[in-house]
């Protein structure tokens, strides 16, 4: 078992506010990311950023799961977020509605056990993402605060379905976040996606090479949402249609047939 240094967040024993994320990068197949980004935000490297956590939310500790791809947007980088899956109905519905946040109900089990890292995420009765590791060390930690863009889209689709029309034309949504890095251990393991319909993430994404995997505790210090500016409504409506609140490609709010 790997020592704890004296500089590792401590808190309560069963407390939840203060877990640290599970972060793994990979990269995935060269032009799998343009697909799935809406035009006008511009794809970056084909660089995939998989995300488990553990917040408290609503008074109550809420697990999830993100799956991410950078994109920039008039010449910001950020990163677009393909779906949130997470184990709080009441969040998924406001955090839609308000902002165009892709949330989604999801089972999440997550834990750390010693050294030991394990995670896995279950949407529809199909497991579609699975972690094991170990921590091996701690990693470095920028002194520098971070600001980091988050892309949404918001839109609604016209009521009784008119085709390529709104009540809402879609938006990018921006999700300003400036933190500061606390803490960060490395980890020795595996990440595995599954075959999943609801998640297509192994289909529209495939693992090329695992890049990193760690344990990030951070300190937010701001955090702004704002509208970003419009989408070109006609070349967003393929886009329109997804799996449930996340924004990977459906039709009628369920999977594509295969």
């Amino acid at each position: 078992m790997t020592d704890t240094p004296t500089d590792a967040p401590m808190s309560r024993p069963g407390e939840v506010a203060g877990w640290p994320k599970l972060v793994v990068t990979y990269r995935t197949t060269d032009g799998a990311i343009e697909p799935l980004l809406p035009p006008g935000l511009v794809a970056g490297d084909p660089v995939v950023t998989v995300g488990i956590y553990c917040v408290p939310i609503l008074g109550e500790p809420e697990y999830g799961v993100s799956v991410k791809i950078p994109a920039s947007w008039q010449g910001i980088e950020g990163l677009y977020n393909l779906g949130m899956g997470i184990d709080q109905e009441a969040a998924v519905f406001i955090s839609g509605e308000l902002n165009g946040q892709p949330k989604f109900l999801c089972d999440i089990r997550y834990f750390r056990l010693g050294d030991r890292v394990e995670a896995r995420t279950i949407h529809q009765g199909y497991t579609f993402i699975e972690f094991e590791g170990d921590v091996t060390g701690t990693g470095p930690v920028s002194d520098d605060e971070i600001v980091e863009h988050e892309w949404w889209t918001k839109y609604s689709r016209a009521i009784g379905g008119v085709e390529k029309e709104y009540d809402f034309a879609p938006h990018v949504v921006d999700v300003s976040t400036t933190f500061i890095q606390r803490h960060v251990e490395e980890l020795d393991g595996e990440l595995r996606l599954l075959d999943s319909p609801w998640d297509p993430v192994a289909r529209y994404l495939p693992i090329e090479e695992q890049l990193s995997a760690r344990l990030v505790t951070h300190q937010p210090t701001a955090r702004d949402i704002t509208n970003a500016g419009p989408l070109d409504p006609d070349a967003f409506w393929p886009h329109a249609d997804t799996i449930g609140g996340s924004r990977w490609p459906g039709e009628r709010g369920g999977p594509k047939p295969a």
